[in-house]
């Protein structure tokens, strides 16, 4: 924190970590004639301080995951998709499915980490992540499954099927099984609207008119092993 005295009875406070320039007045304001004499660009980005009573940023409400560091596998990919856009900036939404699918989640370390690596602000990550829906923001299980109740798959019974998915599973949405296997999701659209209902395992789409003897199909394939796990 950098304090810049203006006069007897008026304070300018230029505060760190906040995007672009901040200041803050103390005593007075440029109303009521202090004038600003310094001020300092501070950078785009906003570390995550330790809580110490006061409210929580909206960063530091996030779920924290086991690990705070991507993997070298994780940063090599990311690194490679930087080569395949004009502007770092672009690369923001592959790189973060990259850590999503390294960390298990996209956790706030996720979006810090894909800020360093692309070398863009942290703001901006986070930004795209809180805003996408498809990046999961708190653990899942080993099988997160989406389903599908917009409109056209609602007409075909999408919100029926959710219904007995969750009762088969013994879980709720945004919930995880005890187990650890299951999760499940309420989604828009899958973008397979002439056949729906349909459903989303991870990342295998299942969209063929989905019925209850499909429905058990998918479980057991998940059971069994032959659909990959999440981040896998």
């Amino acid at each position: 924190m950098e304090l810049t005295v203006l006069n007897s009875e008026s304070k300018a406070v230029a505060l760190e970590g906040m995007s672009g320039f901040h200041t803050e007045w103390v005593g007075g304001s440029p109303r009521d004639g202090a004038k600003l004499l310094a001020q300092r660009e501070c950078p785009m980005s906003h570390p995550v301080p330790e809580p110490s009573g006061r409210p929580l940023a909206p960063g530091e409400r996030l779920p924290r995951g086991d690990r705070e560091t991507l993997s070298s596998r994780a940063e090599e990919a990311i690194r490679a998709l930087m080569v395949k856009y004009p502007d770092p900036l672009a690369a923001t939404l592959p790189a973060l499915y990259v850590a999503q699918e390294d960390m298990g989640f996209t956790s706030l370390a996720a979006m810090k980490a894909v800020a360093r690596v692309l070398q863009i602000p942290e703001g901006h990550v986070y930004g795209v992540a809180t805003f996408y829906t498809m990046y999961q923001k708190k653990p899942v299980g080993r099988f997160h499954i989406q389903v599908c109740t917009n409109l056209c798959c609602a007409l075909r019974g999408g919100a029926q099927l959710f219904e007995r998915l969750c009762e088969r599973l013994k879980v709720h949405p945004g919930e995880v099984s005890p187990d650890g296997l299951w999760s499940v999701e309420e989604v828009e659209c899958l973008g397979s609207c002439g056949s729906g209902p349909c459903l989303q395992v991870n990342q295998e789409t299942y969209d063929e008119f989905v019925d209850d003897a499909r429905l058990d199909q998918i479980i057991e394939a998940c059971r069994c092993g032959d659909v990959p796990e999440w981040g896998k």
